[in-house]
């Protein structure tokens, strides 16, 4: 076996593992190795939220600074032990009815994917075979607004879906936003959930037009926030919560408590968006602050 590939037995699979030393984030000197070591590490808060879910990749072969793809069908040389769920895809650019999803279960297939250098992992709101259990609100900042005004707009996010009965659990994106994520009934079908979404941030849209946007044109968004409620739609997907990001430094999508939300929306605290090795300490600290997004929530109004 060449000297620059090990094997390693996880969970009774064997895998590969490759280039290790390669530097997959150049400006932090983060290597493959060290993106296997924190999915490894984060698979336990990780993994119930990837799984029974069909996982679309971000692929950065030579890191962050090369050529990357996305990745939904099962790639080559998918060993027999990884679960795979062939689903429908209308409207697929590459004009195929069905792919082959890749669903990670468990951490041998986590870590399978992060040796592909799968960097980022997103997840759409439903299971496999049913209607989604998560409501998304992606807050997307328009420059000059950031996450400071996301934060303002979380908190009163938050507040409106809580006269609905609908809790909210707030992430940073790992790059420039955050999501607010909402377990709900799961007996719903996403037509329902995106209209759902789309009224309430339309209301807040009005209720405070100079710095809310429910509008997908990008000509409106500078300066405001753009509340994208068509996240909910079947097609789509969303950064799944712990996911490394694909910036200079090695972000990820991070879970917040809404204590860390409001001190960043009235200026108490500073934004930060955090690396991996701060997601870790946070992870053994407060463990899942989105374990909550595992159990049922309400059917919407």
């Amino acid at each position: 076996m060449p000297r620059d590939r090990f094997l390693v037995s996880i969970g009774g699979r064997d895998l590969e593992l490759s280039n290790l030393d390669k530097l997959m984030y150049p400006a932090a000197g983060f290597t493959k190795g060290e993106v296997i070591d924190y999915y490894t590490r984060v698979g336990p808060v990780i993994l119930p939220h990837l799984a029974g879910r069909a996982v679309t990749r971000i692929r950065y072969p030579n890191g962050v600074e090369g050529a990357h793809f996305f990745e939904k069908n099962k790639p080559g040389g998918t060993p027999d032990w990884v679960r795979l769920e062939t689903l429908p895809v209308p409207g697929s650019t590459m004009s195929r009815e069905t792919i082959d999803f890749v669903v990670v279960d468990d951490l041998p297939t986590l870590v399978w994917l992060a040796n592909l250098a799968a960097l980022e992992l997103h997840t759409p709101q439903w299971r496999v075979g049913a209607d989604p259990d998560l409501l998304v609100v992606d807050l997307d900042p328009g420059a000059p607004a950031g996450l400071r005004e996301c934060s303002a707009v979380a908190v009163l996010m938050r507040d409106r879906l809580a006269d609905d009965g609908v809790a909210a659990y707030p992430k940073t994106s790992g790059k420039k936003g955050m999501q607010l994520c909402c377990p709900i009934s799961g007996r719903q079908d996403s037509e329902t959930v995106s209209r759902y979404a789309k009224r309430v941030a339309e209301e807040l849209a009005a209720m405070v037009p100079g710095s809310i946007t429910a509008k997908m044109a990008k000509a409106v968004r500078p300066g405001k926030v753009f509340i994208d409620w068509s996240q909910n739609a079947a097609a789509k997907t969303t950064v799944t919560p712990y996911s490394l990001r694909a910036q200079e430094f090695p972000t990820a999508s991070t879970p917040l408590t809404w204590d860390e939300v409001e001190a960043v929306a009235t200026g108490a605290a500073e934004p930060h968006h955090y690396r991996a090795a701060e997601v870790l300490e946070r992870v053994e600290e407060h463990g899942d602050l989105l374990a909550d997004l595992l159990t049922e929530g309400p059917l919407l109004p």
